[in-house]
Formats: structure tokens, C-alpha cells, sequence
């Protein structure tokens, strides 16, 4: 493929802009939950059995964190599947495709995303990788097949002369 890779620092600002935005979402959740976690309980009830407490409350932040790590899968699967581009991405002109330079499908954005937690365990890892490779690719792009390209980058097409002969219109292409 011949086109120019998205470089670390754009993709970079692009990851987290969309980290931003998912929190946004996060804490209204947050909020939404707390405020219906409240109504249900008076200051009587913590007085009395606080470890009743103390355990409902684990159990509303295990519920939470499941469905904030189902969220940022749902928001990078859907996104890089059908536009090849998050909000981020978009803001920072860049677009994910396979090696092959074809458009992402959900299966293949689906393991670029579980590439993601790989990418992230080793003290973040395999995302500085994509700093030092040759085509910009992170641990989760070499998994999934991907490279973010850069489409702000100036593509030279030869352009022909205003007298040249071309093939438009030709009954014989």
C-alpha cells in the first residue's frame, strides 16, 4: 500500500480525544447510577448494616466498570467497522484500513480492539511500539492487520496537459 502512515503524536491526540469523549459518557452514567442508587436508601439504613452497604456499593462499581469496558469495545468496534475513523480520528485526519489498504469490518475492528488490551498491559507497550515501526503499527494493528493512514498527506497525481490526448470518452479503453 502506498499511502503515508498516521504518525504516533496525531494518533496519540486522536486516542485521547476519544478516551475524553468516553468519559464524558462515564461520569453522566456515573451520575445517572448514583442518583438511582440513592433513592433507594435512607441514613437509617447506613447506620444500621453499613457492610450491607459497603458490599451493594461493590456491586454497583463491578456493574459500572463492565458496562464502561462494554462501551469503549461498542464505541472503537462500531466506529472503526463502518467509518474506519472514531471521532478522534476524524478530528486528526486520520482513517484505520487494513494492511491490504480495504475498509475495516466489525470482526476485524473487533480484534483490533481486544489487540488493545494487549497493547496495554505491558506498561503500555504496544502502543509506544507504533512510535518506533516502520509503518507506524501498534502491537493491536500488527494483531488485526491494520495501519492508520494519514489523509491529510498531499497525494502528487500527474496531471496531464490541457492539449494532451486522453482516453475519456474513447470507444476503445
Amino acid at each position: 500500500m502506498d499511502s503515508h502512515y498516521g504518525g504516533f503524536w496525531r494518533r496519540l491526540s486522536a486516542f485521547s480525544t476519544d478516551k475524553i469523549i468516553l468519559a464524558m459518557i462515564g461520569l453522566v452514567m456515573f451520575i445517572l447510577g448514583s442518583v438511582a442508587f440513592g433513592l433507594g436508601i435512607s441514613p437509617s439504613d447506613l447506620a444500621e448494616e453499613p457492610e450491607n452497604f459497603f458490599a451493594l456499593g461493590m456491586q454497583v462499581m463491578v456493574i459500572y466498570q463492565a458496562i464502561t469496558i462494554f462501551l469503549d469495545m461498542a464505541y472503537f468496534t462500531y466506529f472503526h467497522g463502518t467509518t474506519g475513523q472514531t471521532p478522534g480520528k476524524r478530528l486528526m485526519g486520520l482513517r484505520v484500513v487494513q494492511d491490504t489498504g480495504e475498509a475495516l469490518t466489525l470482526g476485524s475492528a473487533f480484534l483490533r480492539w481486544v489487540g488493545y488490551i494487549i497493547s496495554f498491559v505491558p506498561f503500555f507497550m504496544g502502543f509506544l511500539w507504533a512510535g518506533a515501526d516502520r509503518r507506524k503499527q501498534g502491537w493491536h494493528d500488527k494483531i488485526a492487520g491494520t495501519v492508520v493512514i494519514d489523509l491529510y498527506q498531499v497525494v502528487e497525481v500527474e496531471i496531464p496537459p490541457k492539449n494532451a490526448l486522453t482516453n475519456q470518452g474513447n470507444l476503445f479503453t
